[in-house]
Parts: C-alpha cells; structure tokens; sequence
C-alpha cells in the first residue's frame, strides 16, 4: 500500500481563532513544550492519498476547498488539492473512495465546487455519529454546503469498518462526537485526534477546539498506545512533517 501525503494548504491559524499556545493546549508543562516547541503555530492542511497494487484508490480527507468554502473565514483558501493530486497522476473521478476522518471544514469542505462532488464517483465514508452530530445542530455551512450535497455518495458507519483490503477506519470521538482515523499497514492516519506535537509528547493535553476533551484525550492515549505497541507511526494533518514514528 502506498501512502502518500499532499499539502493542501499551509498558513497559521487565522479569522478570529488565534490565542496563545499555552491557552489553545491547556495541561502541558513547561518540560512537554520544551520537546515540542511552543513557536508560532503554522499549521500545514494535509489530506492523504492510499493506492494499492491493484489500482484501488482512496483519498482520505478533503482539505479547505475555494475560496467560496466553509473554511474561508479562517484558513488560508483555496486549497491546492486537486493539483496535489494531478501531480501525482490522479483525476478527481479517479478517486473510488473519500474517506473524511471528521466534518469540520478544513477535512472537508474540499469535498464539493461549485454545490457539486468533486469526487463523483467516490463513496464518502463518515461515522454515522458525526453525521447525526452536525444534522442535529442546527442550520450550518457545512450541513447545506457540504452534508447535504455530498447526500447520494455518503457511506455512513459505526465504529470500526474496512475501507478496503488493508485499510480500516476506526472510531476515535472527543475532537468531534464520530472522529475517526484510518489505519494502513502500520500507518495510522490521525485526523484532528493529534493536532499539535506537544500531544504526542504529553497525551493529556487538551485542545480548546475539541468537542469533549476528556474523551478526545482517552481516544487519542488508546491510538498512541496501540501505535507504539505495533511500532508504528502517525500521519498528521496538521503537523509540520507528515509522519511521526512513535518508539
């Protein structure tokens, strides 16, 4: 299986979103962001592409999409993903499936131009509790601009699911109530479930942004776990470098 990374954007977090580090990462000692590095955050907006030998073809993660897109009012639109794509040989209707590890709208919103898939002949698969979690909240951007036309290609699940041989998705709630990541081989791609360093340092650092974060931290110390347990690595989305090996 070859995993390979693609930067759709690159740019610090913006709008009305930027605090201090050590408020947006609440809990980490001064010895954890000694390790990790309490600089200004620039945030690196990566999606994943996974082919196997058999010409399978799955992206996971969408990115910030146009500049017309949910993510507009604070990340660095538009996203470069389908050129990312194209240079690695890849058409939009090459992709047989989108696999968007949460619906916040920097994984997301890439997802659809101009009120149309861009991958139209992908299933999107989502957990089934991140749907029913942004149905349930009222009217929002990414409910009629993402959720609603994406409506025909959605392939809702619960928990654990394969995506394809040697691919899987796996439940991991807290940044949002159906966060997921999907594992690949000894590769697990994290979504938001890791969004700085300092939380592979220290795993019980909260992030002002998720959802509920005592969940998001018993999930993220269960991956970690059982990454290092495999000695494997991470694939980020938001680090610096895409992938992270965990001794």
């Amino acid at each position: 299986m070859e995993v390979t990374p693609l930067l759709d954007a690159v740019g610090p977090l913006g709008g009305g979103l930027r605090r201090p580090l050590t408020e947006l990462f609440p809990g980490g000692a001064a010895e954890d962001w000694a390790v990790a590095g309490d600089g200004e955050w620039v945030l690196h907006f990566r999606c994943y592409l996974l082919r196997d030998r058999h010409g399978r073809v799955v992206l996971v993660d969408a990115g910030i999409g146009g500049v017309d897109s949910p993510a507009s009012t604070w990340a660095p639109v538009p996203g470069g993903l389908v050129a990312e794509l194209a240079g690695h040989g890849v058409m939009p209707g090459d992709i047989d499936t989108v696999v968007l590890t949460h619906l916040h709208s920097d994984h997301a919103s890439g997802t659809i131009a101009e009120g149309v898939p861009v991958f139209p002949n992908a299933r999107h698969v989502i957990q089934r509790a991140e749907i029913d979690w942004i149905e349930n909240g009222g009217p929002n951007p990414t409910l009629e601009r993402v959720v609603r036309p994406l409506t025909m290609l959605i392939d809702a699940v619960d928990g654990e699911a394969g995506v394809m041989p040697g691919v899987r998705v796996v439940a991991a709630p807290g940044h949002t109530p159906g966060h997921q990541v999907v594992e690949v081989g000894d590769v697990t791609l994290t979504g938001d479930l890791v969004v700085h360093p300092v939380q592979v340092v220290n795993p019980g650092v909260f992030y002002a942004n998720d959802e509920d974060p005592e969940r998001a931290v018993a999930s993220r110390r269960a991956v970690l776990d059982g990454v290092r347990a495999k000695g494997g690595s991470i694939g980020t989305s938001h680090f610096a470098e895409p992938f992270t090996e965990l001794a």
